[in-house]
C-alpha cells in the first residue's frame, strides 16, 4: 500500500516557494555554504566587506530609488555611527573609550546615526535633483574636514584604533567566520526590511511623493516629514553597517569617511541598480573584487579610471544597471522573445 501526500501539501509547498522567489532561496543556499568553502581572506576581505558596503549602498538605494533623493552622505552616517563606538566602547587612542558594553553601545550608536540622517534630511529635502546631491556633498566633506582637525573629540588625523568587536557567549565576533555571519544577518534583516517597508502604506506613499509631490500635498500628505522619516530609517541601515565597518577595520579615522568613500557608494549603488534591494549588494560584490584585485593589475594610479570607465558603460548600457543587464537578458531568452525573433 503507497501512501500519498496530502493534497495540499505540495501546493502549499510550491506557494511558499513562490512567495520567497526561488532566486532568494538559492541566493541563500550559496551565502550559506560559502565561508564554509571559502578562504578566511574571502570570508573577510570579500563576503563580509561585499555585505557591509552592500548595506551602505542599500540605504541608498532606499532614499533614491524609492525616494527619488540621491544622498552622498551615507559613508558619513556610516562614520559617524563609528565613531561613536569608538568614543563612547572601548579603543587603544587614550582618547574617550568609555567603556560602554556593547548591547547598550550598538542600538545608541544606531540611533544617533538615525538622527543625524534625519537632520541631513531635514536640510536636504527642501531641494531636488542636483542640489540635494550638492548638499549631501558639502555635509560630507565638512564631515570629513571637521573629524580630521578635530582633536578633542574625534581625535583628529589618527582617528581611533583598537576598538574591537564585542565576545558573546565565547565567540569573538571578529573571527572570520563569526563576523560574516553577523554581517550576514544584519544585511538579510536590512534587505527584509527595505523590501517590507516598500510595499507598506509608508513605501507607497513615499514612491508616490517621488513621482508628483504636488499631487501629493494636494491629498493632504505632508510630503517633508515622510521624506525626513524616509531618511532615518536610511540612517537605521547606514548606522548598522557603520558598526560593522568599524569592527571589521578595528579602527576609524577620517581616512574612512572622506570624499572619495562617499563616492563609492554611489558608483557601488548605480552599478548594481536602482530598481531593487538587491542591486547594491550585486555593485559592491563587483567594485570590491575589482579593488582587491585589479588594482595590483592595472596599479593604483589607474584604478580609479578602470572604475570610471565600467561605470560609463554599465550606465550607458543598461541605466538599471546590472540588474537591468539581467532583466535584458531574461527578455532576450524568454520562449516567446526566441520565436519572433524566427
Amino acid at each position: 500500500m503507497t501512501t500519498e501526500p496530502f493534497p495540499d501539501q505540495a501546493p502549499a509547498r510550491n506557494d511558499l516557494i513562490a512567495r520567497i522567489g526561488a532566486g532568494h532561496l538559492a541566493l541563500a543556499a550559496v551565502l550559506l555554504v560559502f565561508p564554509f568553502v571559502a578562504s578566511d581572506f574571502f570570508t573577510t576581505q570579500i563576503g563580509a566587506y561585499s555585505l557591509i558596503f552592500g548595506m551602505l549602498g542599500l540605504s541608498l538605494m532606499w532614499l533614491a530609488g524609492y525616494g527619488g533623493m540621491v544622498s552622498l552622505a551615507q559613508i558619513t552616517i556610516a562614520g559617524i555611527a563609528g565613531y561613536t563606538v569608538a568614543i563612547f566602547g572601548e579603543n587603544s587612542a587614550d582618547v574617550h573609550g568609555f567603556g560602554w558594553p556593547w548591547w547598550v553601545l550598538v542600538p545608541f550608536a544606531v540611533l544617533i546615526a538615525a538622527l543625524a540622517s534625519a537632520l541631513v534630511g531635514w536640510v536636504s529635502v527642501r531641494t531636488s535633483g542636483i542640489y540635494t546631491i550638492m548638499i549631501t556633498l558639502a555635509v560630507a566633506t565638512a564631515m570629513f574636514y571637521f573629524a580630521q582637525q578635530n582633536y578633542t573629540l574625534f581625535n583628529g588625523f589618527p582617528g581611533f584604533a583598537g576598538v574591537k568587536a564585542p565576545v558573546v557567549f565565547g565567540i569573538d565576533w571578529r573571527d572570520p567566520m563569526p563576523f560574516y555571519f553577523l554581517s550576514l544577518g544584519v544585511a538579510i534583516l536590512c534587505y527584509l526590511a527595505v523590501l517590507y517597508a516598500s510595499k507598506s502604506t509608508f513605501g507607497l506613499t513615499l514612491q508616490a511623493t517621488r513621482d508628483n509631490q504636488r499631487r501629493m500635498r494636494a491629498l493632504g500628505y505632508d510630503v517633508t516629514m515622510h521624506k525626513v522619516f524616509a531618511w532615518f530609517l536610511a540612517g537605521i541601515i547606514a548606522g548598522l553597517a557603520g558598526i560593522l565597518l568599524v569592527w571589521f577595520n578595528g579602527r576609524i579615522s577620517p581616512g574612512t569617511i572622506n570624499v572619495g568613500a562617499a563616492i563609492n557608494v554611489l558608483i557601488i549603488t548605480v552599478i548594481g541598480g536602482l530598481r531593487h534591494p538587491i542591486g547594491p549588494f550585486l555593485g559592491a560584490v563587483v567594485v570590491i573584487l575589482m579593488q582587491t584585485f585589479a588594482i595590483d593589475i592595472v596599479g593604483a594610479e589607474r584604478f580609479n579610471t578602470l572604475i570610471g570607465l565600467l561605470f560609463l558603460v554599465i550606465v550607458f548600457v543598461s541605466p538599471d544597471g546590472i540588474l537591468g543587464l539581467w532583466e535584458k537578458a531574461k527578455a532576450h531568452l524568454a520562449p516567446g522573445s526566441l520565436r519572433s525573433d524566427i
